[in-house]
């Protein structure tokens, strides 16, 4: 006998029972697919705030070392570091460049993968400066470092704050 078939009318198809197995299969198939693919998600944003914050505190430390070089202007009272994120994507003027050419630290400031997306990408970090500590870090005159404003904790058990 073949299934689905019903031998009075010669007619094939499913019952509803067997259409109700088939949908409840389904359901837990893809209630068990839909954690994996959030933790994928979350993943990949771990992965691209990772690069941000990497190839920011790159910027960040080469712009002070141009600066203890003698390539950039250094207040008195600074501490060699930017006094803002834009300046690493705008620029700053050569010291000992003959023509006062500039020198870019960044093509464009990263964004932080928890952030709102209305926020401009230099606003979706939260800043420290030289003079604050790492455990409380506050804004300041300069940006020593940055970090993740989010309060979600990562995979890894670490909030991405401390990261």
């Amino acid at each position: 006998m073949i299934a689905g078939c019903n031998k009075a009318t010669g007619q094939r198809g499913f019952s509803l029972i067997e259409l109700l197995v088939a949908l409840a299969i389904l359901a837990l198939l893809a209630s068990i697919a839909v954690p994996f693919a959030d933790m994928a998600m979350q993943r990949k944003k771990e992965e691209e705030l990772r690069y941000a914050l990497r190839t920011i505190r790159d910027a960040i430390d080469e712009y002070h070392h141009a600066t203890q070089d003698g390539r950039l202007q250094k207040m008195v009272s600074g501490s060699g570091y930017p006094r803002k994120l834009d300046v690493l994507v705008e620029g700053v003027e050569d010291q000992q460049s003959p023509t006062k050419k500039k020198i870019y630290f960044l093509r464009r400031i990263p964004r932080d993968p928890f952030a709102p997306k209305e926020e401009k990408a230099a606003d979706t970090w939260g800043k420290r400066s030289s003079t604050s500590s790492a455990e409380e870090p506050r804004e300041g005159d300069d940006i020593y470092d940055i970090y993740s404003r989010s309060d979600k904790v990562g995979l890894n058990g670490i909030p991405y704050r401390q990261w």
